[in-house]
């Protein structure tokens, strides 16, 4: 395990990647309170390909437009019951993929939801940081700005 030195330094929001997505850079919110992370994602369709579930989903990966929206695919990992900020349980499906943040890369679980009405598309949950970053509350963007949202 890395010490506390060795860690991952994160501000409460990042520049993220998710590039077997084909998505990045996307703002993510950087937060400790959520278990699990979360990609806003809308449009969701369940099928098998040889036998393995996949999912096909859109997302609008640009923050505050709903203009550009990117189609996804990735293999269902897990269904889950998740219990939302405001109390709310719903069953969301769980994809693995990768995460990039700045030249740090490695695999996270994360859940589809719609996330219309929330200021970032991303949620970066404790799970995903568990043993790999430390995160700053008062700093943002500690891995570095992007130059432009895909």
């Amino acid at each position: 395990m890395a010490s506390l030195r060795e860690m991952l330094k994160l501000g409460w929001r990042e520049w993220v990647a998710l590039p077997e997505l084909g998505l990045g850079p996307i703002k993510a919110k950087v937060d400790t309170g959520a278990r699990t992370s979360a990609i806003h994602a809308f449009e969701l369709r369940t099928f098998e390909e040889d036998g393995i579930e996949f999912v096909e989903f859109k997302v609008h990966p640009v923050q505050k437009n709903n203009e550009h929206v990117a189609v996804c695919r990735a293999k269902v990992f897990d269904r889950r019951i998740v219990t939302d900020s405001g109390g709310h349980k719903e069953e969301r499906i769980v994809i693995e993929t990768m995460l990039e943040v700045g030249e740090h890369r490695w695999p996270i679980e994360a859940t589809l939801t719609a996330r219309d009405t929330m200021l970032f598309r991303m949620l970066l949950g404790r799970t995903a940081l568990r043993r790999r970053a430390v995160v700053d509350p008062a700093r943002s963007y500690l891995v570095g700005k992007a130059a432009k949202e895909t």
